[in-house]
């Protein structure tokens, strides 16, 4: 007769009424995470970011979250639960400035939203002319490129990075261009095409080789714009991917 090996469940673990009730609004995850052995990080990531959408305070969400963890373990929340929630408001918060602002508070680099604006401009500018987009203007972008196997792809390091090359644009292009960001690792400036183009980009590598990224490289380029303006926001989103 042939043997299986037996089948193991883990029984749900519902947590105690009393302690339901007194755990902090939002952290029933957290507390039924630690009740049931499950994924903790996980659930302080969540609700770090949730929080932030009802106003809480940095300070006020790490007291709650220890208050849960004593009324389930008895015990404060390790460091990397505490961690987890701090990242993960933090990265919320951040977003939540972005939305407001056109620009990002990290950075200072345009939104992807007032980048598409200013292109909007150029291109309604373009209809009162006779030069076409293609010809007046082009993106300039720079990409943050990380290996492969790699520890630095947290999106604090991430942000320092770009900022690094936000800096080296702004040296550079200095006369008023737009400066964007296109995702967590690109930045572009939206320039004229003048001959003076090339220099000002040769000048941009050498400054961009002068970073101390780590193991992070670089790839810089120019992208020529479309003559249609719906091809032109195709191509913002195609190269925000």
């Amino acid at each position: 007769m042939p043997m299986f090996p037996a089948l193991t469940f883990r029984r749900a673990v519902t947590l105690p009424e009393r302690v339901r009730a007194a755990v902090p609004r939002r952290f029933e995850a957290v507390a039924e995470a630690l009740a049931g052995h499950t994924d903790v990080l996980a659930a302080c990531s969540v609700v770090g970011g949730d929080v932030v959408g009802d106003g809480a305070a940095l300070a006020e969400a790490l007291e709650d979250l220890r208050s849960t963890y004593r009324l389930v373990r008895g015990t404060p929340p390790p460091v990397r639960a505490v961690e987890a929630l701090a990242v993960a408001w933090s990265e919320a918060t951040l977003q939540y400035l972005h939305d407001l602002s056109c620009e990002d508070p990290l950075t200072g680099l345009a939104s992807l939203a007032h980048l598409r604006s200013r292109l909007e401009e150029i291109h309604r500018d373009a209809e009162l002319s006779d030069v076409p987009v293609p010809a007046s203007h082009a993106l300039v972008l720079v990409e943050v490129r990380f290996p492969v196997r790699t520890d630095l792809r947290g999106p604090f390091t991430r942000a320092l990075h770009l900022a690094q090359v936000a800096e080296a644009m702004r040296a550079v292009f200095c006369g008023g261009q737009t400066l964007g960001r296109l995702g967590p690792d690109r930045a572009v400036a939206l320039v004229a095409r003048d001959p003076d183009l090339a220099v000002s980009v040769g000048l941009l590598r050498d400054l961009l080789s002068d970073l101390d990224l780590d193991d992070a490289g670089l790839r810089v380029w120019v992208e020529g714009l479309p003559e249609d303006p719906d091809a032109t926001g195709s191509l913002l989103d195609e190269l925000a991917r």
